[in-house]
């Protein structure tokens, strides 16, 4: 697996530039705002925020902002006299240091579930609870912390250990999130937390924390806008680039550039012999391919089991070769199927619920089959037709190329299947005989 591909990079990269931008102005003394400026921001990105995310139904970014907001009024003082200006005791401040931390990473390993009765109950009750015993060591902790909210200057506050070790693990695990889901909202969480370890490294109040207070719900709320366009522009299924997001690059295109149309083989039959669970995963399988292809190549899913790659500043001899490479890879990427599926099991007043006991997550059909006994099994193949076509010099109309493609296509389909055509020549090669339906 690319751990640092291009998608990866493109999520990452919102929060970490805010919270940057942020250091920069701070470190520079260019941040010049006055503190009730900066508590009007901080309050305007929380408000902001919460609304997103309450339209959008993300209430996994509702309750990071909550507990933002519940952080910096336990830092604050929760006293009218004390706001932004007092401290609480050490150990309530350090509680508070280790509390969202938590709350972050419980947040990030909970699925989105929206704004249910039941989960919205449960995270309020547990928020109360924490509220409660900060409100307590507040109280009971003879010892303060003194923060200066001077407007051009904030003194750091040194750290337990255990705060810094509560914030290093969080960092580890959210990373580690973010890296294998990919989400925008796992990588503002990442980022917030950063912000929010700023701020109580200046204090928790003052000009300079209440900035990179407001910066994470920035963060936050920016990670609505992200969510809401990688569905948009992404493929849910495959997180492959959808066909939005490939009709807006045909119009950046420069001739010469090669289009490729790449169509699973047999694709009805997985669905029809094995079920959708498997197309489903047959989708994910090919796709995962496409997204690495070489040459330069930029992978689209256009809608059911058709695909496309855009080469920018290739033709078709120059990357002819990467798709015949891709061809093989998708044809070497057998897995293993029960011979007895879920279409045969005869159907009776029990079939339902066998169905519902057996029924887990999207993905485990694949893996429980690879258990099964070998005498239940077979071995079934993908393999892909790709047509491709390149612009002409004089004419470099992206819809006559596209055609051209899936001619050529065509061709792929009508000479046996599993082969790469290009619309300028046929292309021969010595087939390999394909296992499985495919």
């Amino acid at each position: 697996m690319h751990v640092w591909s291009k998608t990866a990079l493109k999520s990452l990269l919102p929060g970490g530039i805010l919270l940057l931008a942020v250091v920069v102005l701070v470190e520079t003394g260019w941040l010049t705002l006055a503190l009730p400026t900066l508590i009007l921001l901080y309050y305007a990105s929380l408000t902001i925020g919460l609304l997103l995310a309450w339209r959008f139904h993300s209430s996994r970014v509702f309750f990071a902002l909550i507990v933002l907001f519940l952080a910096q009024q336990a830092i604050a003082g929760l006293s009218p006299g004390r706001a932004l200006h007092g401290g609480l005791g050490q150990a309530a401040f350090s509680a508070v240091a280790v509390l969202l931390p938590l709350n972050f990473v419980l947040l990030s390993l909970e699925r989105e579930r929206g704004f249910t009765m039941s989960g919205v109950a449960t995270r309020s009750l547990f928020l109360f609870a924490q509220s409660v015993v900060v409100a307590v060591l507040g109280h009971v902790d003879s010892a303060s912390i003194t923060v200066h909210s001077g407007h051009h200057l904030a003194t750091s506050v040194p750290l337990p250990g255990y705060v810094w070790f509560a914030f290093g693990a969080a960092v580890i695990i959210l990373m580690s999130r973010f890296l294998l889901f990919r989400k925008p909202v796992e990588s503002a969480l990442f980022w917030s937390l950063g912000g929010f370890f700023l701020a109580i490294h200046f204090g928790g109040t003052g000009r300079i924390a209440t900035a990179y207070s407001a910066a994470s719900a920035f963060i936050l709320a920016v990670s609505i806008i992200e969510t809401s366009y990688v569905l948009a522009y992404h493929d849910e299924l495959t997180t492959l680039p959808s066909r939005r997001a490939f009709n807006d690059a045909l119009l950046r295109l420069q001739a010469p550039y090669s289009i490729a149309i790449v169509d699973i083989d047999h694709f009805k039959k997985f669905n029809d012999n094995y079920g959708h669970d498997t197309g489903d995963e047959v989708l994910r399988l090919v796709a995962s391919k496409l997204a690495r292809v070489t040459g330069g190549g930029e992978a689209y899913r256009c809608g059911g089991e058709e695909f496309a790659i855009l080469f920018c500043g290739k033709t078709t001899s120059e990357v002819a070769d990467h798709l015949e490479q891709l061809r093989a890879t998708i044809e070497g990427s057998s897995f293993r199927m029960r011979g007895d599926d879920r279409r045969q099991t005869p159907r009776g007043a029990d079939r339902r619920n066998q169905r519902t006991r057996g029924r887990t997550s999207p993905g485990h059909a694949i893996r429980r089959l690879t258990q099964a006994p070998a005498n239940h099994r077979s071995v079934l193949s993908v393999t892909v037709s790709i047509g491709v076509a390149t612009s002409a010099k004089e004419n470099a109309d992206a819809e006559q190329v596209i055609r051209a493609a899936d001619k050529a296509l065509y061709r792929a389909k009508a000479a046996g299947r599993n082969r790469v055509e290009t619309a300028a020549f046929p292309r021969r090669r010595t087939r390999v005989k394909a296992a499985g339906i495919a």
